[in-house]
């Protein structure tokens, strides 16, 4: 094949790429005549407009020129300044060595832009995606890698190799299994056709830029059947709380967002009589619900995304307080814990939290807690709220009693029926209102309309 051939193809893929974002027929570009290996322009996605820019990883090795870099940045500033969201495919080996400084000074100005833009910016991965091109999806708001191709390194390996005397291929260093799990990728893609789809969804719940309106959807039925049905009888049990977020939400439908890295914590975007939200939900089916470093990172994350957008969060709350253990101490879970305290106790957007089983502790402040700010807490009857657990609770408070032989199990069962149903911290205002579960989507969509 042709080295000629090659760059043709590659530039087909570019400008289909594009095509398969925006409404058909709606692509308009602009700075055609300049080249240098990058499309851009602006059209519609589901009718509004949107602007967006792809490389051709055939032209001089996908490099990032002086020129190229030009009309990226002139793009992101472009689609600022109409307030309109802005979706990016690099498919790039980095800055072009040819160029030299010009080349990182070319990067640098996108950098900014991004840094700088207010509006939603998504990127695409489809190829390899390598140097500074890595760095521009991670200064945006959502990446989805597409297709088996898909790669996202600062370096490749045979400089690891080189460096480090480590051996590793290129899909081992950056593919999507990779980044899907430590979070890089919040979207994994099975090809470009199906990264489109992923793209106009996510936009479908965005605003074109922060602090305009989100957009309205007409509204329809969640998942049948009542959420409180999905929790088991036994308290020790675990369930998929996914299963809960379908019947609170319209067509049962929540684009989870990196649900391959911090397990433990489900986060989404998902409509609610037609509005969007943003769904954050401790996950009992992955560490029984305990909140971790990952997780917190995730959750503020996502908060912070949420917030800047203005859309309202709703917060599913079971939890039995922060994973224990030498090994969260060393990877700082204090300062990562507190990382999604700061995000939900700085956020404007409008919040509803919903204790389901649990929430002990520092976790239960943590998950948007009353006096963090939340608009409104709920809590369905069979709840339990406190300190910590009872089991736990009654080896520190009547270590002696059991010590001298007292039943654990026994004491632990009083001491949970005296302190820790929802009721208690209901009657003393820390609970707004104690709901069923049947009547959890009603009363959240109520708020949600009363915040507007």
């Amino acid at each position: 094949m042709s080295a000629v051939f090659d760059v043709a193809a590659d530039a087909l893929v570019a400008r289909a790429r594009l095509e398969l974002l925006f409404d058909p027929g709606s692509f308009r570009p602009v700075r055609s005549a300049v080249g240098d290996g990058v499309l851009a322009g602006s059209g519609r996605v589901n009718g509004r407009v949107v602007c967006a820019w792809a490389q051709d990883g055939g032209f001089k090795g996908g490099s990032l020129g002086v020129r190229g870099g030009e009309t990226i940045a002139g793009t992101i500033t472009r689609a600022a300044g109409l307030g309109v969201p802005v979706v990016g495919f690099p498919h790039s080996g980095g800055a072009r060595l040819q160029e030299g400084v010009g080349a990182l000074t070319a990067y640098a100005a996108i950098f900014r832009a991004q840094a700088l833009a207010q509006v939603p910016q998504i990127s695409v991965i489809g190829g390899p995606c390598a140097g500074g091109a890595a760095y521009s999806p991670a200064l945006g708001d959502l990446t989805v890698m597409a297709g088996p191709e898909a790669r996202m390194f600062l370096t490749g390996p045979a400089i690891v190799e080189r460096v480090t005397r480590e051996q590793v291929s290129a899909l081992d260093l950056g593919g999507p299994k990779v980044h899907g799990q430590n979070g890089v990728a919040h979207l994994v893609a099975e090809h470009d056709v199906h990264a489109a789809e992923m793209v106009r969804t996510a936009l479908a719940h965005l605003p074109s830029r922060a602090g305009d309106a989100l957009p309205l959807h007409p509204p329809a039925d969640p998942a049948p059947g009542d959420p409180g049905d999905v929790l088991p009888d036994r308290d020790r049990e675990v369930y998929d709380v996914r299963d809960v977020a379908v019947r609170l939400l319209d067509g049962g439908d929540l684009l989870e967002l990196a649900p391959r890295w911090a397990r433990n914590l489900v986060v989404g975007l998902g409509r609610i009589d037609g509005r969007p939200v943003g769904v954050i939900a401790n996950q009992p089916k992955h560490l029984g619900g305990c909140l971790d470093v990952d997780g917190s990172q995730k959750g503020a994350w996502f908060v912070d995304l949420c917030n800047r957008f203005g859309v309202p969060l709703v917060v599913l709350v079971d939890t039995p307080g922060f994973l224990p253990g030498t090994a969260q101490e060393r990877e700082g879970v204090i300062r990562h814990g507190a990382s999604l305290l700061r995000a939900f106790s700085v956020a404007t957007t409008p919040r509803v939290t919903v204790t389901l089983r649990q929430a002990y502790g520092g976790a239960h402040i943590v998950m948007n807690s009353r006096d963090l700010g939340a608009d409104l807490t709920l809590a369905w009857p069979q709840a339990r709220i406190g300190v910590m657990g009872p089991r736990q609770a009654v080896e520190i408070v009547h270590r002696r009693e059991i010590a001298a032989g007292a039943d654990p199990d026994a004491l632990a069962d009083a001491y949970a029926a005296e302190h820790l149903p929802v009721h208690e911290a209901a009657s003393r205002g820390f609970i707004d209102e104690v709901i069923p579960a049947r009547e959890t989507r009603e009363r959240i969509a109520f708020a949600l309309e009363a915040m507007r």
